[in-house]
């Protein structure tokens, strides 16, 4: 818990608002879903599968070097003698083969991630629409910005961030969120009161001209 000065507490609420503006919990707020469950590390094993997933791509790409096409080939080659092993051995020693429904992915994980790429693209669609010109102008300012950082980072590099920091924030913030809270607030304050002495001390000081009337006829 922080501890406010006298000073502090005059200026600053008890309880400092949070970070997103909404009483929501995070998960909530990331949609409630399993992917908010997996940026939360509520499934922690499918969250570390996850993340030390695309460090091992990561590695293997941007460190050693490997060809996407040959990397695909070799691990081809390795599931198919690893299920020619293993059908072998089931034969030898009278075991049960592999169910093949085993390495089939659910039609269920299909339909989600379609339900996922509509919502998006009908979120994108509601942006570009113009119906809110605020989140249109910060949406076009964080791709400029994106387009930007691309200049100077490749793209898996740039992926491979990201994922990082889907995967560490969220959850970091819930687990710090008080103290997160507090210090964005308190930040917010300051800036509020730097501003005030840069507007009495420069911005008012500066000499305006007569306003003149608007003629009326």
């Amino acid at each position: 818990m922080p501890i406010y000065s006298s000073s502090e507490s005059d200026d600053f609420p008890a309880s400092p608002k949070r970070l997103f503006g909404s009483e929501k919990p995070l998960h909530a707020l990331l949609g409630g879903g399993k992917a908010a469950d997996i940026l939360l590390w509520r499934n922690k094993n499918l969250s570390a599968a996850i993340l030390i997933g695309s460090t091992i791509i990561w590695l293997l790409f941007e460190v050693l070097e490997y060809n996407f096409v040959t990397l695909l080939c070799h691990a081809s080659m390795i599931l198919m003698l690893a299920l020619l092993i293993w059908s072998i051995g089931a034969d030898m020693v009278d075991l049960n083969r592999l169910d093949p429904r085993t390495i089939t992915i659910p039609e269920s994980t299909f339909r989600w991630l379609f339900a996922k790429a509509n919502r998006i693209l009908l979120r994108f669609y509601d942006v570009s629409s113009g119906k809110d010109l605020k989140t249109f102008i910060l949406a076009i300012a964080f791709l400029s910005i994106l387009s930007g950082i691309g200049d100077y980072f490749s793209s898996l590099n740039l992926l491979y961030t990201s994922c990082i920091c889907l995967m560490t924030i969220p959850a970091l913030y819930e687990r710090y969120q008080g103290q997160v809270d507090y210090l964005a607030s308190r930040g917010n304050r300051d800036m509020k009161k730097l501003y005030k002495k840069i507007d009495s001390r420069i911005l008012n000081k500066i000499p305006r001209g007569p306003v003149k009337e608007k003629k009326r006829f």
